[in-house]
């Protein structure tokens, strides 16, 4: 279940990332609450998840899993650029989440 809470919390990381790109700077007020709302229950999420797990591996996992989700809405919506190695450097990310994952570093 703690997992699963940081899978969650790593979802809504993409949400504040791409919501905070949208806001133009805290410019536009509902990016900007949208921004506050997914930031909120993305560190709420995994706060109660560290209740459970290592701190190292948990963030780690949640930090890709924002950081892989983001650059994929990126290229897919907002018109970054999409490269081989981008996508190579985005499945390492998502191996690693993965292999943290399966390393049962739980109390």
């Amino acid at each position: 279940m703690a997992w699963l809470l940081v899978v969650v919390a790593g979802l809504l990381e993409t949400g504040f990332a791409v919501c905070l790109k949208l806001s133009h700077g805290f410019t536009r007020l509902w990016p900007t609450i949208a921004f506050a709302c997914f930031a909120l229950g993305s560190f709420g999420l995994l706060t109660l998840s560290l209740k459970k797990l290592d701190v190292g591996a948990a963030y780690a996992v949640w930090t890709g899993i924002g950081g892989a989700g983001t650059a994929v809405y990126g290229m897919i919506f907002l018109g970054d650029v999409v490269s081989t190695l981008k996508l190579v450097s985005i499945a390492l990310v998502l191996v690693g989440v993965v292999g943290l994952q399966l390393s049962g570093s739980s109390h």
